[in-house]
C-alpha cells in the first residue's frame, strides 16, 4: 500500500479546532507536511492567534514552540493559506469527524493516512504508533505520521 504513495505528491494534515462543528468553532492550529514520495519538501505551520481561542484547554494544548507557527486573525485566512499550499494534491487525513468536516472545503481527494500504516483511527493510534515504530513522543502529529510512513516503507 505505501508503494501507492512513492511517486505522488501529497499531503499529511492534522486540524486542532476549537469546535468540532466548523459552524460553531475556528481552526486553533492547521500543521501540514508536503511530500514527494517520502521526501519532504515543505511544512504548514499555521494557529489561530491565542487571544481567539477562548478555551483554556486548547490553548493549553498548543502553547509549545511559539514561535514555529504562523499566526491569523481567522480559520478563514488559515484556509485561503492551506488552499495555495496544497495546490490539488492528495490530502492524507487523520479521518475523524471534525477533521473531514474542517476540509469539506476543499475540493482535493482526501483518504485515511492510517491506510498505508496498515491501521485505523482511534484514540490511542499515536501512542500505538510510538511503540510500534519506536518514535520519540512528539507535539507535532503530522511528524509522527511521517516518521511512521518512512518506517512502514522500509518494513514492506
Amino acid at each position: 500500500m505505501i508503494k501507492d504513495l512513492e511517486k505522488k505528491e501529497y499531503v499529511i494534515v492534522e486540524i486542532i479546532p476549537t469546535h468540532p462543528d466548523p459552524k460553531r468553532g475556528q481552526i486553533a492550529q492547521l500543521s501540514a507536511l508536503k511530500l514527494k514520495g517520502l521526501t519532504l519538501i515543505d511544512r504548514f505551520d499555521y494557529r489561530l492567534r491565542e487571544d481567539l481561542i477562548e478555551n483554556i484547554y486548547i490553548r493549553e494544548m498548543i502553547d509549545y514552540d511559539k514561535d514555529s507557527f504562523t499566526y491569523k486573525d481567522s480559520s478563514e485566512e488559515i484556509i485561503k493559506d492551506f488552499k495555495k499550499f496544497i495546490n490539488r494534491d492528495l490530502l492524507l487525513i487523520i479521518d475523524n469527524d471534525y477533521t473531514k468536516d474542517y476540509l469539506s472545503v476543499y475540493k482535493n481527494a482526501k483518504e485515511s493516512v492510517f491506510k498505508y500504516l496498515n491501521t485505523c483511527f482511534y484514540d490511542d493510534v499515536f501512542n500505538e504508533l510510538i511503540e510500534k515504530y519506536h518514535l520519540e513522543k512528539s507535539n507535532y502529529i503530522v511528524d509522527l505520521l511521517y516518521e511512521s510512513l518512512i518506517y512502514e516503507s522500509n518494513n514492506k
